[in-house]
């Protein structure tokens, strides 16, 4: 049994009020967490901490990314270990994807603010200089999908533009959240300048974000709860920064190459289980190439390892969009049961026979669902892409033709034939319901640190 702790001004807090931090893959308890209610003890540690960390020069906030990097990768196992035993995620994916990305973002961040160019413009009379400085203290809430990685996305960039920090990771899962507190004290961070708290949305994420010491709300998760931050928080004039849902497309044009396209299709259908919002829950296939990519997709299938979904809960919405595509007249293709053992699991499936406008091809499901659509023409593979209230990402699979399809789809990311591949210079967010705002890079950076211009009038 592990007991999660707050970390708050450098030490670790137990509270009176706690809960169960069950695992999808048995239903057993593994942790007991805090329940947090109120924020104010790590806001008055973040508001100490601040003045002496932003004060630190862009090279020192590096070296202490590095060697949080440094400890997170002599740790790396532990890391896999304690994100699969959290989330239910097969081991070498809670190792390749979550862990080793989660190194990664601050070894990133590290060495991307070491080569960070000044900013002049030139006038003919004066020069202008634009400084970043730090925003102040800065909330980070993150999900429950990719626990570390996610959180890690938003923290390194945050500590390296001079921020303090409150963050509150899933309530689901706090493991590695709490693993990254007791790396942070091992390496010596400043006491206040990382706080982490647990606790559930409603209570202590909704204090995060009302808190008027706290500047600037970055938040990743469903479109429905970021209404509710974006509600409370844009009154209050805080930077927001959205990573919300998706309903992404796979498109597949009839000059793919199937042999890369069907590991890759299938690969952004199932990963984590389908719960990673850049997921390809829609499956766009030309009619000429049809039959052909879905006995090689389905017989592929059958040695995809997945694990269960989060929680059985999350399960019990997952089979009710299976039962809702059965209604609205879809045929199961593969899957669609829950297997015969104890914890979250459910069969990958796939469905076919929808229109591309029903509820089951429109709204987020978040698990390991896809529908299969058929189309005839490039135009009417767009107009199908674009067909949902979501805009997060995509793919496109073509010889020929895949930047010019992907230029047309409405979403703030398109692979063309790949997935998931990552440059952590470039920007990452959505459009429509998929949230306000990107990270990565100079987006991230931009977004944790203010813009000051100084205008200086030559002699």
């Amino acid at each position: 049994m592990i007991q999660v702790k707050n970390y708050i001004g450098g030490e670790f807090v137990t509270l009176s009020e706690d809960f169960d931090d069950i695992s999808p893959l048995d239903f057993s308890v593994i942790a007991k967490v805090p329940r947090t209610r109120n924020v104010d003890d790590a806001v008055d540690a973040a508001k100490k901490a601040q003045p002496m960390w932003g004060a630190l020069s862009i090279e020192q906030r590096c070296d202490w990314l590095d060697k949080i990097a440094n400890e997170l990768e002599n740790q790396i196992e532990e890391i896999a270990r304690l994100e699969s035993m959290d989330t239910g995620k097969p081991h070498h994916v809670a190792l390749n994807v979550d862990a080793s990305r989660s190194v990664n973002n601050f070894r990133f961040f590290a060495d991307f603010g070491r080569n960070m160019e000044s900013q002049t413009f030139e006038m003919s009379d004066a020069t202008n200089y634009v400084v970043r400085k730090p925003i102040g203290i800065v909330g980070l809430i993150s999900p429950w999908n990719l626990p570390l990685y996610l959180l890690s996305w938003k923290i390194a960039p945050a500590l390296l533009m001079g921020n303090s920090i409150v963050a509150k990771p899933s309530e689901i899962t706090p493991l590695t959240a709490h693993f990254l507190a007791n790396i942070c004290s091992q390496v010596g961070l400043p006491a206040g300048v990382l706080n982490i708290v647990h606790g559930y949305g409603p209570e202590v994420g909704q204090a995060i974000v009302e808190h008027p010491e706290i500047k600037a709300i970055s938040f990743t998760g469903g479109t429905s709860t970021g209404k509710i931050v974006a509600a409370t928080a844009a009154p209050m004039f805080k930077k927001l920064s959205l990573e919300l849902g998706g309903k992404n497309a796979s498109i597949v044009l009839e000059d793919a190459d199937l042999d890369v396209a069907v590991p890759g299709v299938l690969r952004a259908s199932f990963l984590n289980s389908g719960q990673i919002c850049l997921c390809g829950s829609r499956v766009l296939l030309h009619s000429s190439i049809y039959d052909e990519f879905m006995e090689r997709y389905l017989q592929e299938l059958k040695s995809f390892e997945i694990g269960p979904v989060i929680s059985d809960e999350h399960r019990s919405k997952v089979v009710s969009y299976i039962d809702l595509a059965k209604q609205e007249g879809g045929n199961i293709l593969a899957g669609g049961n829950i297997p015969d053992k104890v914890g979250a699991w459910i069969e990958p499936t796939v469905i076919s026979g929808l229109s591309h406008t029903s509820r089951t091809a429109t709204e987020e499901i978040f698990g390991p669902v896809v529908t299969v659509h058929p189309f005839d023409s490039d135009e009417e593979a767009i107009e199908m892409a674009n067909s949902t209230q979501y805009g997060l990402a995509g793919s496109v699979w073509s010889k020929r033709k895949g930047r010019e399809v992907a230029e047309k789809i409405d979403s703030g990311m398109v692979w063309v034939n790949t997935w998931l591949h990552r440059d952590l210079r470039v920007p990452f967010g959505g459009v429509k319901d998929s949230g306000v705002g990107r990270e990565g890079g100079m987006w991230s950076l931009g977004f944790f640190s203010e813009a000051v211009n100084i205008c200086v009038m030559e002699d």
